[in-house]
């Protein structure tokens, strides 16, 4: 997370929604989310909502957001893995192809990456919007 400090770079760049002191929702965007496929970059991350807060919009409000965020930093298309696809495709993310997980320790297993290009969706949150 230190490294998206360094504002020379658009990557890494972390994303947090948070209620009162508490984080509800974030995400991230890294260079590589443990795929084979080095040149489908940067890659959204960790995108998360505390079950609390699930069903109400915020989880696309914060892609939104991100999307936004990243096309302003000169960042026109992202890459994801998941296994979660309807919910992706539901925000424009679209099917490109099957890649090989990369992670420590464990075996190569296919998965299935999505493109989104950050043109797509003008921002719905701002910097200081409350949830």
């Amino acid at each position: 997370m230190e490294e998206s400090l360094d504002l020379s770079s658009p990557i890494p760049q972390w994303y947090v929604i948070t209620e009162e002191d508490s984080i509800i929702a974030g995400a991230g965007i890294i260079e590589n989310d443990f795929h084979s496929r080095k040149d489908l970059s940067p890659n959204l991350c960790a995108l998360y909502v505390e079950e609390p807060f699930r069903c109400q919009g915020i989880a696309g409000l914060l892609l939104s957001f991100i999307c936004h965020d990243m096309l302003q930093k000169g960042i026109d298309t992202l890459y994801l893995v998941t296994d979660h696809t309807s919910f992706y495709e539901r925000y424009g993310w679209q099917f490109l192809c099957t890649v090989q997980t990369e992670e420590p320790d464990a075996f190569p297993v296919p998965i299935r990456m999505y493109t989104r290009k950050t043109s797509l969706q003008r921002p719905l949150l701002s910097q200081e919007t409350q949830i």
